[in-house]
């Protein structure tokens, strides 16, 4: 059976903000993280907004308030920050 990544079924557990960095823990304890900077909102935001994030959709999404950015796990996944 061929399938994509991305359709597999992950959520987040827990989520930070460390040295310019996003980290995602996935529910399958994998660690996944990506540059703020490949984000136009992420890249202007300060430390401390950058490490406001919820898990949001049950662990599929992250949402920074004080941004009004919302990403999907899914999205992240597939390299669309």
């Amino acid at each position: 059976m061929k399938y994509m990544v991305a359709d597999l079924m992950f959520s987040a557990i827990k989520v930070w903000h460390d040295s310019g960095m996003i980290c995602i823990l996935l529910s399958d304890h994998k660690e996944i993280r990506f540059p703020a900077s490949l984000n136009k909102r992420l890249a202007k935001a300060s430390e401390s907004e950058l490490s406001k994030i919820e898990i949001t959709c049950n662990g599929t999404g992250l949402h920074w308030p004080d941004l009004d950015e919302d990403l999907s796990i899914k999205g992240i996944m597939e390299g669309r920050n």
